[in-house]
This record gives C-alpha cells, structure tokens and sequence, in this order.
C-alpha cells in the first residue's frame, strides 16, 4: 500500500542546495538550474505585502495554481528536519524552523517547514495536473524573507524550487526565484520540452505575482 503523501520524503538528494551560493556555477549532477529576479516595488508596505503573499503562497495562486494543503499529525512538523544553510565564506547559519508570527494578516497560514501541498495545474475544463511538494527550508531575516519546497513522487518534475523576497539598503524589493529541476520518469522526459515551456511561463508569472498595486505605495 502506498505511503500517505505527508509520510514520503522529498525525491532528490540535494535538499536545500538552491542556497548555496555558487547555486548557478555548480547545480546538482543531472539537474538544470535556473535563477531569475525582478524588482516588485519600493519600501517598507511593499516588503511587507510582498514577503506575507510569499509566505502564504500568494506567489503560485498569483500565478494560476490551485493549492491543496495535505494535513499531517502536529508532531511530523515539530520533528521536521530543517537543512543547514551558509553564508557566503561558508560558514554555518543557525537553522531556522519557523516565523513568529504564524499566520498573515488575513488569516492565511504562512508555509513552515515539512508542509505539504498539492500544486493544481489547470489544463482543459476540469482536467489538472496535481503536483505533490513538501517546503523545505524556511528564509526568517529582518530584511530577507522567504521559502523552498521540494518535490515528492507524482511530481512531474524532480528538484527544489525557492521564493525570495528582500529589501535593499536603498529601500527596493526585490523577488528571486530559483530552482533546480529534471523530468521524472521517462514519460515527463519526452515531455521535456513541454516542462520547459511550462518552468519558462510560470517563472514569468511568479515574477509578476507580487508587483501588483497596494493602497500605501
């Protein structure tokens, strides 16, 4: 019998690797990776819509997925394992689990650390793609906010895939989305080409997910 979802592990090995800071030089064997960044805005009300759309999956429902939560028992997310991350002369950044603040402004929980949700591509009418992923890693800085799932079995994709909102010195925001991806099985390999097409249209999407007009800009 199979697993239930929030029982599976992630389908790749190198779990957090969109992190690293030589990220686009050194992928993960087999694996294409892709980094893109767009500025969303400009001051403190931006930073602050943008990083609570982020973390509440704002960025994929902006972009036209659907997200279905998969619920797992309390302990599973207490237990977690939450992957250490480096600054960038390589020395260790203490493990972050969780927000302070569960939930956004309206209510909508933020994503944590062993979540797991189904991602909804709609194709024709009530047909959709349902692709399985668990958040990896949790970014919680003052200034720099964000969240990495990875995918699970039924994905069609293997690989990880990270949201980043962050303010600059000059008071800029700024969103960057990278990933690491490969087909899944060798059905998803002939579709390869069509995968691509798809990372392409929604990468283009999440950029723009976030720079959307609030009433204090």
């Amino acid at each position: 019998m199979q697993r239930a979802l929030w029982e599976q592990p992630v389908n790749y090995a190198a779990v957090a690797a969109t992190q690293a800071a030589d990220f686009l030089r050194y992928p993960p064997t087999g694996y294409r990776a892709l980094e893109r960044r767009a500025r969303i805005g400009h001051g403190d009300a931006r930073f602050q819509f943008a990083w609570h759309s982020a973390l509440s999956w704002g960025i994929q429902t902006g972009s036209g997925f659907g997200i279905e939560h998969v619920d797992a028992p309390p302990e599973v997310r207490e237990s977690t394992y939450i992957p250490i991350s480096f600054d960038d002369d390589g020395n260790p950044i203490a493990a972050t689990r969780g927000l302070d603040a569960m939930f956004g402004p309206d209510g909508t929980p933020f994503a944590a650390p062993g979540d797991t949700v189904l991602l909804v591509t709609p194709i024709v009418g009530p047909f959709s793609i349902k692709s399985p992923v668990r958040v990896v890693y949790l970014i919680d800085e003052p200034k720099r906010k964000g969240f990495a799932y990875g995918t699970l079995d039924g994905h069609p994709e293997q690989g990880e895939e990270a949201f980043v909102v962050e303010q600059k010195d000059d008071d800029s925001v700024w969103l960057t989305v990278r990933a690491f991806s490969r087909p899944s099985t060798r059905f998803w390999l002939l579709m390869s080409p069509i995968l691509r097409l798809m990372q392409g249209l929604y990468t283009r999407r999440y950029l723009r997910a976030l720079a959307v007009p609030i009433s204090s800009e």
